[in-house]
């Protein structure tokens, strides 16, 4: 029986219009129509109202997650700089580059110009040559740090003080010009671009493959460059409910695509269909045809591997609403053959047809079904096999229908003759 819940499992969330009010996907209490709960595979999940459902991961991998409230964030991103520098963006980074180098040269130029200053080289012996105010300090601090040398402007030994300045400008010039240099290679190295030239279908579809009812989606690699040990992961996203009443507004399950034969691993040279078959452990064991069209949930797909022409781990995200899976249908060929190579026609990549012999039931009721009545192979026909095969087999069924039939009307005739007496002068009296 269906579980009612209170009011208070809701999850509120801000909106910018509207404030405050219910998300869409939280449970609520048992009514007639909306607020309907399922039951998959054990756990109670809850069905969402009217209100489209928020993409967790956005289509371009991009997570949907706003953190707030956090605790010394500031604090803590600052610990990390270096991967601060390397995450934020170009222009930021830019900014900070240039900034440091402007307020080195700046803070040792009043340095320079300070003990100059004191030590009256404006009057007597300077310990800076050539340097007759804050304009000339400054233009030294820059050519000491940036090693630039015009042979101008120099330090003479009356001065200790100026001496260590320009050992201690130089060691920090060092460590600036490191710290930049790394973190722009580091940012430009980033394979994250590489996720541009990776593309999954728009669409994932359910219909039958051998036998077996199974989701799928296509991913491809748009660059002949290869990468290297990749492999797919799936998860299903929805919300639920579990037996002590704790609501979970993004219950994450793993969709298995071939992690134990190792079929996960993949060779994507070209276009590839990545197949989770929908058996007793799926969390979409109980799904039909009229549940998907009904049911708020979402499926992130995941790729992973490493870039190579740089050997860094590349990650490419992306993610289908449930009614973004189209029931009954397989996708198009892509690949063929072109004299002596195979080429690809991307034009046709995230196209699909509708197979209509599709079963609108779930995995667990034709499961179900084939348990209780024994299925023929003859008794379904893909589209792409030869017809002559589905003809004989048809031929076969006919003749033994005929045949059939044929010993039935002499059994019949057989009981309808009189029985023979055993006196044969009874015929005559």
């Amino acid at each position: 029986p269906p579980i009612c819940l209170p009011d208070r499992y809701g999850i509120v969330f801000q909106t910018e219009d509207s404030g405050r009010k219910t998300g869409a996907s939280a449970a609520v209490p048992c009514r007639s129509g909306q607020g309907e709960m399922n039951n998959y595979n054990g756990k109670i999940l809850t069905r969402g109202s009217s209100q489209a459902r928020s993409r967790f991961v956005k289509k371009d991998g991009q997570c949907n997650v706003l953190s707030t409230n956090m605790d010394e964030k500031r604090q803590r991103y600052l610990a990390d700089f270096f991967t601060t520098c390397v995450d934020i963006r170009w222009r930021y980074l830019l900014f900070i580059f240039c900034a440091s180098f402007l307020v080195s040269w700046l803070f040792f130029g009043i340095i320079f110009y300070g003990v100059s200053l004191v030590h009256g080289d404006f009057e007597g012996i300077p310990c800076i040559l050539h340097v007759h105010g804050f304009v000339g300090a400054l233009l030294f601090s820059m050519e000491t740090q940036t090693t630039i040398g015009y042979g101008w402007r120099c330090v003479t030994e009356e001065c200790p003080i100026a001496v260590m300045t320009v050992v201690v400008q130089s060691i920090v010039g060092c460590i600036i010009d490191s710290f930049m240099v790394g973190t722009i290679m580091a940012k430009m190295a980033r394979p994250k671009k590489r996720n541009r030239t990776l593309v999954f279908s728009k669409n994932a579809v359910i219909a039958l493959r051998d036998g077996k009812l199974c989701l799928m989606w296509r991913v491809g690699n748009l660059r002949k460059s290869h990468i290297v040990e990749a492999h797919v992961r799936a998860q299903l996203i929805r919300s639920y409910v579990t037996a002590e009443g704790e609501f979970i507004p993004l219950e994450q399950m793993d969709l298995n695509v071939g992690y134990d034969e190792g079929t996960d691993r993949l060779f994507l040279v070209s276009p590839l269909v990545i197949i989770h078959e929908i058996d007793k452990d799926s969390p979409l064991y109980t799904l039909s045809q009229a549940d998907l069209e009904a049911d708020d949930f979402e499926i992130v797909v995941i790729l992973e591997g490493m870039v190579e022409a740089t050997a860094m781990t590349t990650q490419f995200r992306s993610s289908y609403l449930a009614r973004e899976v189209f029931w009954g249908h397989r996708f198009e060929p892509v690949i063929y053959e072109d004299r002596d190579r195979y080429k690809v026609d991307y034009s046709r990549f995230h196209k699909t047809y509708e197979v209509p012999s599709t079963p609108h039931l779930s995995a667990k009721e034709l499961d179900e079904v084939a348990n209780l009545i024994p299925r023929s192979l003859s008794a379904f026909c893909y589209e792409n096999e030869v017809a002559l095969s589905c003809g004989e087999d048809e031929d076969e069924i006919f003749d033994s229908q005929i045949v059939g039939k044929e010993r039935a009307e002499e059994r019949r005739a057989s009981n309808s003759r009189p029985a023979a007496p055993d006196d044969p002068t009874t015929l005559f009296f």
